[in-house]
């Protein structure tokens, strides 16, 4: 049975997914590149060290890209104030609190700026631990963070909750279901596709279905089958 509920941050428990995006946008036009917005929307989710390639070319990660995340960190910093969690976030957390689940808050981002967001749910007081990009050696799609967060309250099965086809990827690849949520701008049939079990539109609807015993009827794995 699943033990572990890991609950990626942005954009499914707090609406900043924009936030990134218009960030992304004004660091790149700071050095004279102008990828459309809405290809940097579509590669949020995934981490910083991935996303300057995936949306400018190799040659733009290869000539500028610590100088891009640096850029998008001042834009963000600007921005982080601005964010809001979405309603029912708490909710969600207490859901799987009250069904026994470890709770982890996974996210690939910033110490300060996961610290931050963090606060403005008060996250640390139900999640049994949390992550930082500080974390993991690769960012999702891949595995990394997943698998630290089961390893960070020794749990065997997890399942991950996420607002982007990159979670669901993500999930996949370390052998977890996963949950996709609306709240990222990704639809219901692309999350699925990725590898979504189910899709709900934001986190009140998922607290209510977690509460009725969803987590429960999902497949697992063991870490030990990975």
């Amino acid at each position: 049975m699943t033990d572990t509920v890991i609950l990626d941050v942005d954009g499914t428990l707090v609406d900043s997914n924009y936030h990134h995006a218009l960030a992304w946008t004004r660091a790149f036009a700071h050095f004279e590149l102008f990828p459309p917005v809405w290809r940097i929307h579509r590669a949020v989710g995934m981490g910083g060290d991935k996303l300057v390639a995936h949306v400018a070319g190799a040659e733009a990660e290869q000539r500028l890209g610590d100088a891009l995340r640096d850029r998008w960190t001042q834009e963000f910093d600007r921005l982080i104030g601005e964010v809001r969690p979405f309603d029912g976030t708490r909710a969600l957390l207490e859901a799987v609190k009250n069904r026994g689940h470890h709770l982890v808050l996974a996210s690939s981002g910033q110490q300060q700026h996961v610290e931050t967001l963090l606060r403005l749910f008060d996250g640390q007081s139900l999640a049994d631990a949390w992550t930082t990009a500080d974390d993991a050696d690769e960012s999702k799609p891949a595995a990394d963070l997943l698998q630290v967060a089961l390893s960070r309250v020794g749990g065997s099965a997890g399942l991950m909750v996420g607002d982007a086809t990159w979670d669901a990827q993500a999930a996949q690849s370390a052998g977890m279901p996963s949950v996709g949520l609306l709240t990222g701008g990704f639809s219901e049939a692309e999350l699925l596709d990725a590898g979504a079990a189910h899709v709900f539109e934001g986190p009140a609807q998922l607290a209510q279905a977690v509460a009725d015993g969803l987590i429960e009827r999902l497949p697992s794995q063991s870490a030990q089958d990975l």
